[in-house]
């Protein structure tokens, strides 16, 4: 996925209320039981063999490589507290909305005699629970970075540029060439 897509992902994550699994040892054995004990479907999810998931399990091999543990802890990170993550979610699509911090380039298209000329501008901004759900709704349809975008474009339009339609009435927002963006909920 793109930025913005894998910062709702990081903004779900981050709603949990305990921490994962320190030791990879104890990550293998969380994903094993996800699973349902196929140590085989673990070992083609990590690309690894399935002896090397059995050595885990077994304590055999405490510390995995870099780029193996990188990956082990990326697959617990998706799988940890679904039920946690989706309250979450739910919440802030009917109540709480969500707030979107980020630095990026914004385009304007207006009446005449404005400028059009992006600029950089850091926005830290309370989208309302509407704007929240059709992110959420577009990432789960497999939307892409552009459409995730375009949703995030059209909030922030509306809310920080547009201040609820009380100025700016014609006003389009382009949102491009995003240096960061982040998602809390």
């Amino acid at each position: 996925m793109g930025l913005l897509g894998d910062s709702l992902d990081k903004a779900a994550a981050n709603t949990a209320t305990r921490p994962i699994p320190k030791s990879a040892g104890a990550q293998v054995r969380f994903l094993v039981k996800q699973e349902r004990g196929s140590t085989k479907a673990v070992a083609q999810l990590l690309n690894v063999s399935q002896r090397t998931v059995e050595r885990y399990l077994t304590a055999q091999i405490k510390r995995p490589r870099k780029d193996l543990a990188a990956r082990i802890e990326r697959e617990v990170r998706k799988r940890w507290q679904p039920r946690v993550r989706d309250r979450a979610k739910k919440n802030a699509a009917r109540t709480g909305g969500i707030v979107i911090e980020t630095r990026a380039r914004f385009g304007f298209t207006a009446a005449p005699g404005t400028t059009d000329d992006g600029r950089i501008r850091l926005i830290t901004q309370h989208l309302p629970p509407a704007y929240a759900a059709r992110l959420f709704e577009a990432q789960a349809s497999g939307a892409t970075e552009q459409q995730l975008q375009n949703i995030a474009a059209e909030g922030l339009q509306e809310i920080y540029f547009k201040d609820h339609g009380r100025r700016a009435d014609g006003l389009q927002v382009e949102f491009t060439d995003i240096d960061y963006v982040e998602l809390d909920f």
